[in-house]
């Protein structure tokens, strides 16, 4: 029992990467301008997040090597390798250097509901903390660490989603009846943006213990993302009793007004979890994704207490600190970031798929049918998804408002199924001549 639960905790790591404040963010306006209708999305979003992660973990177990090693494995001595890097870099490491201030920002955010405080002594003193959380060698210490605070993220969330007593025939219609209201396709993409995130999967990968079996894997990471799914959903239901925009004063003031003054202490404590923990998850899934990359020709240099290793997770820290502290919200950088990850998502997606098949590095534990079909059915929104981001950060470049529009939305989906349908064709080609 005792080997489950620190199992559990183990793979609560991912949880914690993917519900940061903008999941909470997005989760609560799904709920706020939806109510329980998008509740779907984040039960489909939490099923691709298992999908892609399992897959990654399964790669590392069976073959031995990471997803970065994998890559670097296959591309590093092609002359299109360099790209390959750069993408990955460029969405890994500067994306997560961008989004490191929300985290910082959302941790404090959670703090100053409850009480007013310098803002920038806040940022300062939680850049600290996370600073000093990862300079700990030990990834299991750092893994189990933050899974206790998933739980405790998780007691605060749905505790709170059970006080202000929904209606759960509403909750059962929303979870499992798709629906898409006129203006939720972007909110919907974004729910499932979210939560299957690029770097968690070089995370989960680098991070997998090998000596476990692919059963004990299985086990915790299930239970884990499930438990994250459940947190978001908590969020989501939570919004549902936003009046007016939303914000998460007004979230605080409403659950001070309909529950009392003490649920806001809970809620504002699940949001300085997320944002505590993520700001430690990015810059560790920085480092990680560059370790596996480059330790190939000098693994000793990117040892987890190595000058680089360190070096690569304190350089996306500070500049979130630094950031935060200028008060500076890096737009520009979070577009650029949300176009690379718009390429990089599916490349990872597809890369993924074709390793998992390949039946001479996996042997028997490649992909079944079943599992293929799941996968198809990931791959395709993340190039979805993809194709919304580079959409939205061009237009956002050029300073025009997206439209949103169900055509759109159609189109880009017809494209990602083809798109998708051929990668399939290409993977049972390569398996039929294998």
């Amino acid at each position: 029992m005792r080997k489950r639960l620190l199992n559990i905790l183990f793979w609560s790591i991912i949880s914690a990467a993917f519900i940061g404040p903008g999941t909470i963010a997005t989760a609560a306006q799904a709920g706020n301008s939806f109510q329980f209708e998008l509740l779907w999305a984040l039960v489909f979003s939490t099923f691709a997040c298992l999908v892609l992660q399992e897959a990654a973990a399964r790669l590392s177990i069976v073959s031995n090597r990471s997803l970065g090693q994998a890559i670097s494995d296959g591309f590093g001595s092609k002359k299109s390798g360099w790209i390959v890097y750069v993408l990955i870099i460029g969405a890994i490491v500067i994306g997560s250097a961008a989004y490191q201030t929300g985290n910082l920002l959302g941790a404090a955010e959670g703090i100053l509901i409850l009480h007013p405080i310098s803002q920038k002594i806040l940022i300062l003193f939680l850049g600290l903390g996370a600073g000093l959380v990862l300079f700990f060698p030990n990834i299991q210490f750092i893994a189990r660490t933050l899974g206790f605070l998933v739980f405790l993220m998780g007691f605060a969330f749905i505790t709170t989603a059970f006080l202000i007593k929904p209606d759960f025939g509403q909750i059962i219609s929303g979870s499992f009846v798709p629906k898409m209201p006129d203006g939720s396709a972007l909110l919907v993409l974004g729910l499932f943006g979210t939560t299957v995130v690029p770097y968690n999967l070089f995370l989960g990968s680098g991070i997998t213990d090998k000596t476990q079996t692919i059963k004990e894997m299985r086990f915790g990471i299930s239970v884990a993302i499930i438990l994250g799914g459940l947190i978001s959903m908590a969020v989501l239901v939570v919004g549902t009793r936003v009046i007016g925009e939303f914000s998460f004063q007004s979230l605080s003031q409403t659950l001070s007004s309909t529950i009392g003054s003490w649920a806001v202490w809970l809620f504002a404590f699940g949001l300085f979890a997320a944002g505590f923990s993520s700001s430690v998850t990015a810059p560790l899934a920085s480092a990680i994704t560059a370790r596996d990359l480059f330790s190939s020709k000098h693994p000793k240099k990117w040892a987890s207490n190595s000058f680089y290793f360190k070096l690569t997770w304190g350089m996306v820290l500070l500049i979130g600190i630094g950031f935060g502290l200028a008060g500076f919200k890096p737009i520009p950088a979070i577009i650029a970031a949300q176009a690379l990850n718009g390429l990089i998502l599916p490349l990872i997606s597809i890369f993924l798929w074709f390793a998992i098949n390949n039946k001479v590095l996996m042997g028997i534990n490649s992909n079944h049918f079943g599992q293929n079909f799941a996968f198809g059915i990931t791959v395709w929104v993340s190039l979805l998804l993809g194709f919304q981001n580079i959409v939205k950060a061009g237009f956002s470049f050029f300073k025009i408002v997206l439209p949103n529009t169900m055509g759109l939305f159609a189109g880009l989906a017809v494209l990602a199924l083809l798109l998708t349908l051929f990668v399939a064709f290409q993977i049972k080609k390569r398996n039929n001549y294998a």
